[in-house]
């Protein structure tokens, strides 16, 4: 659920969508299309309506988007989006968690534009290819873990992991180990949406009559401090290892495949495991004669601090997805970075035929261009640095919240952080779900004219872009505020609260 400041006619943005909480739009903006004829207007109110009847959203439900209607996004600039009424909302979770670089940036619109103008497609088929996407791929290998020598472009997170599960498929067929076919993720992990990588996601919409999760697609805890009771860091660390030790030894380690996991927890609720406990946990891989996968779609390119994650702890997968970032949402790409190791293995068990495995749009060069100069503006750029120099602000300001009758839990890293909503801070019972918390903060924070995700759960999740200011985090951290005290002024919100909080609360 995203949750936005500022009215649009009686609609915020909940869930993946606007929601419309009094009827329909009535609106006069035009929108210009054509048709054979020409030029077509279309009003605000033609547009909803066309979108109620045509357009499937991602991850909604059908039924209440058509009654509730979508709030058209116009433009955006810097760190903020405007509605199509001209209402200006601060973004504080970067689109979804990817435009990393803010809205706007002419130098990526003009890359794109020349791109187009030169060479607008290029196939990778039929040993074709471009000069973007060549040295896009060799930039990602200079700046990725050592470990990975060969880069794959896809169209995004899922199918990047998609595409990473065929090659482990092709590479354990290829070098004589046909039976290792178990694949392990984490509980509350995210890994897409495709038919394949919705099963290693761990979230129950993901598989709801989806017929999912596979027969080979198993899961272990969560490295969830806050929802588990260990002495320190270092216990559940020893306890993730000897968990995913235990499921390998249940299956069977000749049979596993591999293990996927995200540095940090995105969809899942923002998880932030302690430091060490990535690294454990590819060494546990390293140990069990398992490939250790890192999904980096949303940690990847200065979200955490370093361009990835993995780099905090020296770690090297065998295979790392990427996407997001990767081209801060200006334009669909995604990618899956491969070990030399794992490359040998396919190419040199068909050396014959061809790997049947390709998209019609990977490598595209106007993505790739655009991926170059992102590239450039996080380090030329000056935006790595900008987010690591205001990073702690962003942590001050979370954790500054944990003072709040509301927040039970304030986590984060690098600007990737969540705040965790609780009824009763010392046994950290959540609130009642007939409350519907997360839809009221969704209304809150659309007043104050902002925007962050509020998880069905009452984890709120934020990712500013790493080129936001001082003075915007200032404000981002008043305007959640005092969405926080609006909610919390409501009567059967706070007669939800401990005895204890509610004396605190007054």
């Amino acid at each position: 659920m995203l949750a936005v400041g500022l009215k649009t006619r009686g609609m915020h943005f909940s869930g993946a969508f606007f929601r419309n909480e009094a009827g329909p739009v009535i609106g006069t903006m035009a929108s210009s299309s054509f048709n054979s004829h020409g030029p077509v207007t279309m009003s605000i109110t033609s547009l909803i309506e066309a979108d109620r009847k045509h357009l499937i959203h991602p991850v909604v439900n059908y039924r209440a988007h058509e009654a509730r209607g979508v709030t058209i996004l116009e433009s955006a600039h810097g760190s903020f989006v405007r509605d199509a009424d001209g209402n200006e909302l601060l973004d504080a979770f970067a689109g979804l968690w990817c435009v990393n670089v803010g809205y706007g940036q002419q130098s990526i619109v003009e890359a794109a534009a020349a791109q187009m103008k030169k060479l607008p497609y290029a196939t990778g088929y039929f040993h074709f290819g471009s000069e973007p996407a060549i040295e896009l791929a060799a930039q990602l290998v200079e700046r990725s873990p050592a470990s990975l020598q060969h880069v794959y472009f896809t169209l995004g997170g899922s199918d990047a992991i998609d595409s990473a599960v065929r090659f482990i498929t092709h590479y354990f067929n290829a070098i004589g180990q046909p039976q290792k076919k178990q694949f392990i993720s984490l509980a509350r992990g995210y890994h897409g949406s495709s038919s394949v990588g919705s099963g290693l996601t761990a979230l129950p919409t993901f598989h709801r009559h989806f017929d999912l999760p596979l027969p080979h697609q198993h899961y272990i805890a969560s490295p969830y401090a806050y929802r588990n009771d260990f002495a320190d860091d270092a216990a559940l660390i020893a306890a993730s290892a000897a968990a995913l030790e235990a499921k390998v030894a249940a299956l069977g380690a000749e049979n596993v495949a591999a293990f996927f996991c995200e540095p940090i927890q995105g969809s899942g609720g923002v998880i932030v495991p302690p430091v060490g406990w990535l690294k454990a946990m590819r060494d546990t891989c390293r140990k069990l004669g398992i490939l250790f996968v890192a999904d980096e779609v949303i940690t990847g390119f200065g979200r955490t601090g370093p361009l990835f994650a993995c780099e905090a702890e020296g770690v090297e997968p065998d295979l790392m997805t990427v996407a997001k970032g990767l081209t801060a949402g200006y334009a669909p790409m995604g990618a899956v970075l491969m070990s030399d190791e794992v490359y040998r293995g396919i190419a040199d068990g068909s050396p014959d035929a061809a790997i049947g495995h390709g998209f019609t749009y990977s490598g595209h060069p106007v993505s790739a261009a655009i991926g170059l100069e992102v590239m450039r503006l996080y380090h030329e750029g000056g935006l790595l640095a900008n987010a690591a120099a205001l990073g702690p602000r962003f942590a001050q300001g979370l954790d500054a919240l944990l003072a709040h009758p509301l927040v039970g839990d304030s986590r984060h890293r690098g600007l990737l952080g969540a705040l965790e909503l609780v009824a009763d801070k010392d046994t950290k019972a959540g609130f009642d779900a007939a409350l519907k918390l997360p839809d009221r903060i969704a209304a809150a924070a659309y007043r104050n004219r902002l925007i962050f995700r509020a998880f069905g759960d009452s984890i709120l999740g934020f990712a500013p872009a790493l080129s936001y200011s001082a003075d915007e985090f200032d404000l981002l951290f008043e305007r959640l505020r005092r969405t926080l005290d609006d909610v919390l002024a409501e009567p059967d919100v706070r007669a939800a609260l401990d005895s204890k909080t509610r004396v605190a609360a007054c």
